[in-house]
């Protein structure tokens, strides 16, 4: 039986404390380099003891809104609070307290699983007293029992990813950052993976994660979606997709592709992408209501007999990536480089 960790923030340092609830509160957030606006005056609050997920394209500004609330990077504007310290005047009090793990495996290859995580161990200032019960439990929490003198180097992309995380929460962090840690893992082992954060979530760890997957956004607790540095949808999986009711088709044809062709171009439709052999077409309907969408309806039917092509087309329920679609393309069907995008992803789905 695995010994249960030890509860945020009762390894090494005291705990710093979320306010009301709150772990992260940030205000009119902004990152400037130059002329271009990575992250633009985002308000966000994250509730602690929770897994909050962070939804984007690359270059939507998830990364570095995460330094920012680190305290990594200074912001252009705006107000950060991180578990009761203000960010980034106290930033040097903050790292005591968090924990960071990033996309790419930045551990030593050339010493082992054990000797990694009594390296950090020392970084983060577990005493030496704690360090040898504390590194067994994580070598028995994330099964590392029979490669703890296998070299890092040598571990595969699944197993390296679970190591980093170990390292990640070595001092107990009350706040863990993720960037993109499973991108480039294999299904079993990021089911895994997610299984060890509702873990730490489960023994008071608040853990903002962000990640361009959306089976691991239909995971978190809450979810907030960017694009072009901005916050453009936030709330729970379910609140998010409610939201879209009635706006998603399911359309299927013989001819799938000629189809899809001839929907891409109605009036209103956001997006057509092929799942399998049936099309899932998301229309325009969040904010114009019923009458829109049933607009949107007739001059997809009018388009399909135009073109002579015979469908059957069903209401179907909205999934986190129609939302998606639907929050980062905003409605705008009439802008050329929107427009552009959205053919070749589909010509790509």
């Amino acid at each position: 039986m695995n010994v249960p960790a030890p509860a945020a923030g009762d390894v090494g340092h005291g705990r710093a404390g979320a306010t009301d609830g709150v772990a992260i509160r940030a205000r009119g957030l902004t990152k400037k380099f130059g002329d271009l606006v990575a992250v633009d005056h985002v308000d966000l609050e994250v509730p602690s003891k929770r897994v909050y997920g962070f939804l984007g394209p690359n270059g939507s500004g998830k990364s570095t809104t995460i330094r920012m609330l680190c305290g990594l990077l200074t912001p252009s504007e705006g107000e950060i609070e991180v578990l009761g310290l203000r960010i980034p005047e106290q930033a040097e009090e903050l790292r005591r307290h968090i924990g960071y793990m990033t996309q790419k495996f930045s551990l030593f290859e050339d010493l082992t699983v054990r000797e990694n995580l009594e390296f950090l161990a020392a970084i983060q200032g577990v005493p030496k007293a704690k360090t040898k019960s504390r590194v067994d439990e994580l070598v028995d929490q994330f099964h590392f029992g029979d490669r703890q003198k296998q070299l890092a180097g040598t571990l595969s992309g699944g197993q390296r990813q679970r190591l980093a995380l170990a390292c990640a929460v070595i001092h107990g962090p009350e706040l863990l950052f993720l960037d993109e840690p499973t991108s480039a893992v294999d299904p079993e082992s990021r089911r895994d993976f997610w299984e060890k954060l509702f873990d730490l979530a489960d023994i008071g760890t608040t853990l903002l994660v962000s990640t361009h997957l959306m089976d691991e956004a239909e995971r978190c607790h809450n979810l907030a979606i960017l694009d072009h540095g901005k916050i453009v949808a936030n709330g729970t999986p379910r609140e998010l997709t409610s939201k879209l009711e009635g706006c998603t088709l399911l359309v299927e044809a013989e001819d799938t592709r000629r189809v899809q062709r001839t929907l891409v171009g109605v009036p209103g439709v956001l997006g057509v992408a092929q799942v399998g052999t049936a099309l899932r077409v998301l229309i325009a309907a969040a904010d114009a209501g019923k009458d829109h969408a049933a607009e949107t309806r007739q001059r997809i039917d009018d388009a399909l007999a135009k073109a002579g092509q015979k469908a059957e087309v069903t209401a179907t329920p909205p999934n986190l990536e129609d939302v998606f679609v639907a929050a980062t393309r905003n409605g705008d069907k009439n802008s050329s480089e929107k427009s552009g995008v959205n053919k070749s992803r589909e010509r790509a789905a």
